[in-house]
């Protein structure tokens, strides 16, 4: 569909807007804080906020969306997200001094679609829970999991790229990405297609026909990866994994200056998070062979999520390429902080919950993420903080900047 002149109006308004941020010298001076973290030489913690409650924050319309086509409507909601976080929250954000477009991409997925019921939202909630079916009840439901295939629409790509040149033309320049970033965390797909309950009791009662699902969906995974190193298109120029800026002098050490976009150029995230609920010994047989053979195809691997991972540590330092753990909050922050060594990075997650209560106890706030800081300090650990998985702060956006003011008092202290 056209763009019409409205469109393009809307787009220069938004670039010009995000340019005005993204040539300030700050962001360069937070990419060379980012590279110090990275390179395991923290300078000071650092903080990040991600994986919002958009629904919830668009008091101004500020973030309503006013173009249809949905390649550039893309665009537009980007700029406006990262335009929105600067101008409220920017803790240690970076814009890049560019506009960065999307390749025309497709990726096949595993050639099997979740069985998921929508459940009821409870009164006063936005956020609300699913339902999946047992689509993988025997063996031969396994071969319905299939290979990735994965393609690229370089004529479409070129088009997109020159109309996104004329666009920002006398505004920005603008860098088309080059592809894909790798989600590891098999598990969380598995149990979309066999649900939570079926995985734990089948780990239990039938162990031979989980390592045959996650054989066959590491296999389609690794399919993956090699045809995306075949096209060309890992995105070797991506600023973060997993919500965490990823500035390294081995990968990307500079705004776009990644080093070729194929894996092992880039960075990859895995997680286990329904392994919070059992054992280290099941992480162990479940999980650490299969996610190793996948992260070796990557130059850098940030794991975990909402997993607790303090107790199964020297499992996950066994991840091959492993650079960032997260500390979820159901993780010990003392016993991580203790365990996790000066040679990868403690990525601390305070919890939302604070956020979400009637009344946010500012103070215990304040406590929760010092208390982390001087956990880091006493054991000479690289932190970084991310506030992330932000369900609702009550329609009242306000509680994001507190947050963020407070995070970045405590961690320049």
């Amino acid at each position: 569909m056209p763009l019409s002149s409205k469109d393009i109006k809307v787009l220069k308004e938004l670039g010009s807007k995000y340019m005005s941020f993204a040539t300030l010298p700050v962001q360069k001076e937070k990419l060379e804080l980012w590279k110090s973290l990275n390179r395991c030489k923290m300078q000071r913690p650092m903080v990040c906020i991600d994986q919002l409650p958009w629904n919830e924050l668009n008091i101004n319309d500020e973030l309503t969306l006013q173009i249809k086509d949905p390649y550039w409507k893309a665009i537009e909601w980007d700029l406006r997200t990262k335009i929105y976080k600067w101008t409220y929250f920017p803790v240690d954000m970076v814009l890049e001094p560019y506009i960065t477009i999307p390749k025309v991409i497709h990726n096949s997925g595993y050639g099997i679609h979740p069985d998921v019921k929508r459940l009821e939202l409870v009164e006063g909630t936005t956020a609300a829970s699913q339902k999946y079916a047992n689509l993988l009840k025997d063996y031969n439901d396994i071969q319905k999991i299939k290979d990735m295939e994965i393609t690229v629409d370089e004529e479409l790509s070129k088009q997109y790229l020159q109309e996104a040149e004329e666009i920002f033309d006398g505004i920005a320049p603008v860098i088309q990405g080059h592809g894909l970033q790798f989600h590891l965390g098999v598990w969380d797909y598995l149990t979309q297609l066999m649900s939570v309950e079926s995985a734990y009791f089948d780990i239990m009662d039938r162990p031979e026909f989980i390592h045959a699902c996650m054989e066959r969906i590491t296999e389609a995974t690794i399919s993956g990866i090699k045809k995306a190193n075949e096209l060309k298109v890992h995105n070797d120029i991506a600023n973060t994994c997993h919500c965490s800026y990823v500035y390294t002098d081995e990968l990307l050490p500079d705004f776009g200056a990644g080093k070729g976009p194929v894996s092992n150029n880039c960075w990859a995230f895995g997680m286990a998070q329904l392994f919070t609920s059992v054992s280290p010994k099941i992480t162990e047989e479940f999980e650490i062979p299969y996610i190793s053979r996948m992260a070796e195809y990557f130059g850098m691997i940030y794991y975990g999520c909402c997993d607790r991972l303090d107790d199964r540590l020297d499992l996950v330092k066994k991840i091959p390429n492993l650079k960032k753990v997260s500390c979820s909050p159901w993780s010990d922050r003392k016993r991580f902080a203790e365990q996790i060594g000066d040679n990868l990075i403690m990525s601390a997650k305070p919890s939302p919950a604070f956020l979400a209560d009637s009344s946010p106890d500012w103070d215990t706030i304040r406590k929760d993420l010092q208390l982390t800081v001087d956990l880091a300090k006493a054991n000479n650990v690289n932190l970084e903080i991310i506030l992330k998985d932000i369900s609702t702060v009550r329609f009242q956006p306000e509680r994001l900047t507190k947050w963020a003011e407070i995070a970045m008092e405590v961690v320049q202290n």
